[in-house]
């Protein structure tokens, strides 16, 4: 969703093209390293946009022949991206790959779920490494906002991190507990009561 949003916010800014408004979005982002987005998952988002009635598209003719077409923003597109500025957001931080991978791992005899973290805190810190030689290699003049997403980054990993250590050391308690499996219902129609 955060895609839409700053779509809707770049061209609360300005009409643009779909091509200006990746490399506006990419810009805005910190770069493809920071936050990739492929051509598809734009013109895509944008054509939702434009079904919903939150943005219109306008051929416009340049050079005489070479038609294109630019996007730009309508009053419920407005309203929508104004909506969003006002709500807080929240990443889901219950929703974690690594914890389905260990929980797995768990009930799987041929899988150490110890090796499992150290392969996780050795893929932890070569990020911390890189977020941490992107960060000073910023020019704290001209780049602050950029520093300041990297140090949320470098905390993020460091949280992770001492997780990884909390589940370390009560992994072999975790084992004796049962695993969570899901209560089925019998399916089809139930049985007749005489």
């Amino acid at each position: 969703m955060s895609v839409r949003y700053a779509l809707l916010g770049l061209l609360k800014q300005q009409p643009r093209y779909g091509y200006e408004l990746r490399a506006a979005f990419i810009a805005l982002a910190g770069g493809v390293e920071a936050w990739e987005v492929k051509p598809a998952q734009i013109y895509t988002t944008l054509n939702r946009m434009v079904e919903s009635g939150l943005v219109e598209k306008q051929l416009n003719e340049s050079d005489g022949s070479d038609e294109k077409v630019v996007f730009s923003l309508t009053p419920s597109g407005e309203a929508e991206f104004a909506g969003w500025l006002g709500q807080g957001i929240l990443d889901d931080p219950q929703q974690d790959p690594f914890y389905l991978k260990l929980m797995l791992s768990l009930e799987l005899p041929d899988v150490d779920a110890g090796r499992l973290i150290q392969t996780q805190r050795a893929t932890l810190y070569q990020e911390l490494h890189r977020i941490t030689t992107v960060r000073t290699s910023l020019d704290p003049h001209t780049e602050l906002a950029r520093i300041l997403l990297m140090d949320k980054a470098i905390m993020h990993l460091e949280a992770d991190l001492r997780w990884l250590d909390m589940i370390e050391a009560r992994l072999e308690d975790v084992k004796k507990q049962p695993a969570p499996h899901a209560e089925l219902r019998p399916r089809g129609r139930p049985a007749r009561t005489a």
